[in-house]
């Protein structure tokens, strides 16, 4: 590492909101020495809670994030947020960087607002958006939001970043439930029905509630006394309401709530997986916000509790470390490719049946191949 990435790791890490926006935008950039600085500060990491928010675009995902943000501030926490935007197709940069979306916390220096390009991947994470949440923990906040592009049920790359998920969707959306269908009900940890002054909130809060408890107990007819059936307007008849159609003292919301026998109700103690919770909320009017956060500190416990976010963490660096072995090999491939004339000669001698594609391959990891074993014959 150069001096100048040493003097800029140290800036950083003494709270330096300059060093850390150069830190971002040199991992953003992948500019020379951004993998030694990242390293440099993975040792002071592990502290931040992140918190990724997904769901279908116009689902009011920066409204949200916005709220949630400055509740935490109010509590005195900081906060670091990431958003992941569309990535131009002529400079792979944020195309959506430039807007403004954090009107409640402007000007305040203990939330850190940084826009980023999905840059092509499927899902709107990339690797750079990982070291970007690491390079906001190592300075110090307590809680990163990653707010994604919204791309569908594409969008599980999130789980790989965010200790605790919430997927956002809109009221009397049919769509949308299809899609959660489709795959994102598998990543959500909590549910968010936001807009929840529109018409068909009820009816959505019950279709989500369904299919939670469908994927958790599928033998099971719908009123399982989990979340109790639900009346007219959405709320949850027989349990203790928290005004937005969610009861706080059953499931794993309330991880120290008695448990009664159910599976579904004493997941702590005995390991069962954590049943989802949803939650209305009317982001515009900061409506809702503090039961949000109440269901995220519930699913924070219940990850501590059970040793589980220790096996997420180890899960994510598992994905990560493959990721990067995996580009830097093919980096390594297209060099060996470039050398033997570049890829299209070798198809012009396949097509000519001077050779075969398993041959060309084999013959461009061998050199790797080859370095492998024989730094294993050495015991290295």
């Amino acid at each position: 590492m150069s001096q100048a990435e040493a003097d800029l790791v140290d800036d950083l890490l003494e709270g330096s909101h300059r060093a850390l926006a150069r830190t971002i935008t040199k991992i953003e950039n992948r500019s020379p020495g951004y993998r030694e600085i990242v390293s440099a500060l993975h040792a002071h990491t592990g502290d931040a809670e992140v918190i990724g928010i997904t769901g279908s675009p116009g689902a009011g995902k920066s409204t949200l994030v916005d709220k949630l943000a400055k509740a935490y501030r109010d509590q005195g926490e900081t906060v670091g947020v990431i958003a992941v935007d569309p990535s131009s197709p002529y400079t792979g940069g944020a195309v959506l960087g430039d807007r403004i979306r954090m009107a409640s916390n402007v000007g305040d220096m203990d939330v850190f607002f940084r826009s980023m390009s999905a840059r092509g991947r499927l899902g709107g994470l990339s690797t750079a958006t990982a070291d970007a949440v690491k390079a906001l923990d190592a300075f110090g906040k307590d809680r990163v939001i990653v707010e994604t592009v919204g791309a569908g049920q594409n969008e599980i790359d999130i789980v790989r970043t965010a200790d605790s998920v919430v997927v956002l969707v809109q009221p009397g959306s049919g769509d949308d439930v299809q899609m959660l269908k489709a795959g994102i009900l598998e990543i959500g940890d909590v549910f968010v029905v936001n807009k929840a002054d529109m018409d068909g909130a009820s009816r959505t809060v019950a279709e989500l509630e369904e299919m939670i408890h469908m994927r958790r107990n599928p033998t099971k007819n719908l009123d399982t006394g989990h979340h109790g059936p639900v009346d007219g307007m959405g709320s949850n008849v027989g349990a203790e309401g928290n005004g937005h159609g969610q009861s706080q003292g059953h499931g794993h919301g309330d991880p120290s709530a008695p448990t009664d026998g159910d599976p579904a109700t004493d997941g702590v103690e005995n390991g069962e997986p954590w049943t989802p919770e949803v939650v209305e909320t009317v982001a515009t009017a900061g409506e809702g916000i503090d039961d949000l956060i109440g269901t995220l500190a519930a699913h924070r416990e219940y990850l501590e509790t059970t040793g589980r976010l220790r096996e997420k963490a180890r899960t994510r660096y598992a994905e990560e470390i493959r990721t990067l072995v995996r580009a830097d090999v093919s980096d390594l491939v297209e060099r060996e490719l470039n050398r033997r004339g570049g890829v299209e000669t070798l198809a012009e001698a396949v097509l000519d049946r001077e050779t075969d594609s398993y041959t060309v391959a084999d013959e461009v990891v061998a050199p790797i191949r080859d370095c492998l074993d024989e730094r294993a014959d050495e015991g290295r």
